[in-house]
């Protein structure tokens, strides 16, 4: 059943507008606040929440109800408006389907999943209660214990919603490991996936051969011990902890699908006329012919692309660290997750980045080393790795075995090459050598890597050259 209903609407969710739909509890129903009035509670007879509905969103990015919904959403700008259900209460799920289908009433527009619309009728709640649960005090968490918390997302992409996002904080501050369980079927943002980190953390997946796996790995995994965790093979050993891989997790077909993934760092002086994201947008220019279509400190991605909006944020969050995921259009899928942090050495742009080819499109990789050469002379680069995979083209991360990529290049930063001894990073053992970007009194060096991006060789190559430059 599906635990988060949500409401697309042409007009903005005045407070009239929301309040019919808080009373589809009927008018008794308790209402709180948390978050400083940001998320809205239906509560039971004891305070304890029913429904939580976050703050809407005015969402000004074309695609992005397409992208993690499937749905259809009204011209932008439109408004989206998410209501949460207490987990294991059915009358908290028609209670939240209700009030979204009160407000796309109301304001024009749809509610989704199409299968969770309730009728404009007050729903019965006479005598339902919520179990007092240490996880109610998070709306986003629906189960907690000693070792991790667990999330359940019936959606078809697990994306970094706000709520996902204080779920990930509140773990964090507690010491706790994240895990999050959704359906067959569903896939993961590539922003959730780069967030979960190690273990306990996991993305679980539900299987009718194998029970759970985890999404990631394909190890089968059981509840065990207050956690989701691995099953032991019947022939594992001390030595050998060997677990089983769910058979729907190794079915892989190959569409011909790639993904061109780029992972950057940039270090800036730190200077109040610092515009972030500047490299970010250079490279999609390169690699597209177009900026980026918008950005956001969670998903869906709410705002037109600007870097001088994005840096006004980080600005005002400095010197904590802050972090934006960057979207594309329709016509060339991407996705970037980019976090800026404040150090000795000044200001840090670390970019995970990765555009998606169908079958039958060409991958720019005739442009990389301009775009490598426009990072390292405008934007203070420090690294870059580009990989090619096969991957799927919508950038979203399957249940199923997904290769790593191939090493298609490394680039070196000016600051970089300048500090190594001797000519060590122009002669390297490779067949191929670096190309110098840049001013020749001080370039950056643009390494091509031999291996073929049809196998793994290119690691080989990349490992052999790491090496050589950290003097191994």
């Amino acid at each position: 059943m599906t635990k988060d209903v949500i409401a697309l609407t042409s007009k903005m969710p005045d407070p009239w507008a929301v309040l019919a739909g808080l009373l589809s509890g009927g008018p008794d129903k308790l209402v709180g606040t948390r978050g400083e009035g940001a998320v809205i509670q239906l509560c039971d007879p004891e305070g304890r929440p029913l429904v939580s509905v976050e703050a809407p969103l005015l969402v000004s990015v074309e695609g992005e109800a397409e992208r993690l919904l499937g749905a259809t959403a009204p011209p932008v700008p439109y408004w989206w408006t998410e209501a949460r259900a207490t987990t294991g209460v059915a009358e908290a799920e028609q209670l939240a389907g209700t009030f979204a289908t009160r407000l796309a009433s109301l304001l024009g527009g749809s509610a989704w999943p199409p299968d969770a619309v309730g009728s404009l009728a007050v729903v019965k709640t006479d005598g339902v209660s919520v179990a007092p649960e240490p996880a109610a005090a998070q709306p986003a968490i629906d189960v907690l214990t000693e070792r991790v918390a667990v999330v359940i997302q019936d959606r078809p992409v697990v994306a970094m919603t706000a709520w996902l996002s204080d779920a990930f904080r509140a773990a964090a501050e507690a010491g706790l490991g994240l895990q999050i369980v959704s359906p067959a079927g569903a896939t993961l943002s590539p922003a959730v996936r780069d967030a979960l980190g190690g273990w306990p953390s996991r993305w679980i997946v539900q299987d009718e051969r194998d029970g759970y796996y985890d999404g990631l790995t394909g190890a089968v995994l059981r509840w065990q011990d207050g956690m989701f965790a691995p099953v032991a093979s019947p022939d594992a050993t001390e030595d050998d902890p060997r677990t089983p891989v769910a058979a729907t997790f190794q079915e892989v077909h190959d569409t011909g699908e790639r993904q061109l993934a780029l992972t950057f760092r940039m270090v800036h002086p730190a200077d109040d006329r610092l515009v972030l994201g500047g490299g970010l947008e250079t490279v999609w220019r390169e690699l597209t012919g177009a900026p980026p279509a918008g950005w956001g400190t969670s998903e869906p991605a709410t705002l037109p692309w600007s870097p001088r909006r994005l840096t006004d944020v980080a600005h005002e969050r400095a010197p904590e660290p802050t972090w934006f995921v960057v979207v594309g259009n329709r016509d060339r899928p991407a996705l970037a997750t980019v976090r800026i942090t404040r150090t000795e050495a000044g200001v840090e742009e670390h970019v995970t980045l990765a555009f998606g080819y169908g079958s039958g499109e060409e991958l720019p990789l005739d442009a990389l080393p301009a775009a490598a050469e426009a990072l390292a002379t405008r934007h203070h680069l420090q690294s870059m790795l580009v990989q090619l995979r096969k991957a799927r083209r919508d950038v979203a991360v399957p249940p199923r075995f997904e290769g790593p990529g191939v090493p298609l290049a490394f680039v070196l930063g000016a600051e970089e090459v300048r500090a190594m001894p001797g000519d060590r990073a122009r002669r390297t053992p490779l067949a191929e050598q670096p190309v110098t970007l840049g001013p020749r009194t001080r370039p950056a060096l643009y390494y091509p890597l031999p291996g073929d991006p049809s196998d793994l060789s290119g690691w080989q190559d990349f490992e052999q050259l790491m090496g050589h430059l950290k003097g191994a």
